[in-house]
């Protein structure tokens, strides 16, 4: 049998007495977090950039954070200009794009626009979700989605979940978005 030096054996006692207590954990990223102050504080700002296919959040003139997009495609471009956030919805699901569905909840039909494609019997549309919508122009916004490295959207700014809702959690009414070509 190996000998094991007695500090090891005492680290060992000591960590799992600590695994075995009630007491509260504090992980690394908590214990420092808790402790410093928001370096960067002001107000929140968005800027879109179409040919980079690249959205960044800002806390006054400092980037806090980048996010990959996909934009609107051919025929649905998204709006480029200055803009500010209109409205905030967690849960939004598209009112023009999405499916048709029986009363089971199954597909009838795909991937429709409600104004043009016409409803099958026995259906009833049910709306595209756009979690973390951030409307900024009517019709317009960004929200978590399907990424293919391209322009794809009907023009709103789809971005990953955990980016989608970084930038929802930080975007306020009024706050300011700018989309660049």
């Amino acid at each position: 049998m190996k000998h094991i030096p007695h500090f090891k054996i005492l680290g060992l006692a000591l960590l799992a007495l600590g695994l075995s207590s009630c007491g509260t954990y504090h992980t690394v990223t908590d214990l420092v977090t808790s402790h410093v102050p928001e370096r960067h504080t002001g107000k929140a700002s968005i800027v879109v950039d179409l040919s980079e296919q690249e959205a960044y959040l800002y806390r006054g003139k400092h980037q806090t954070a980048s996010s990959r997009i996909s934009s609107g495609r051919e025929g649905h471009r998204t709006p480029i200009g200055r803009f500010a956030v209109i409205r905030k919805d967690i849960d939004h699901r598209s009112s023009l794009y999405g499916n048709y569905v029986n009363d089971a909840g199954r597909i009838v039909k795909a991937n429709v626009d409600s104004r043009k494609d016409s409803k099958p019997a026995h259906s009833h549309f049910a709306g595209a979700p756009m979690p973390f919508f951030v409307e900024f122009s009517p019709g317009y916004g960004l929200h978590q989605g399907y990424l293919p490295g391209v322009p794809a959207s009907h023009g709103c700014i789809r971005m990953p979940y955990w980016k989608a809702r970084q930038f929802y959690e930080a975007a306020r009414v009024g706050t300011t978005v700018i989309v660049r070509p």
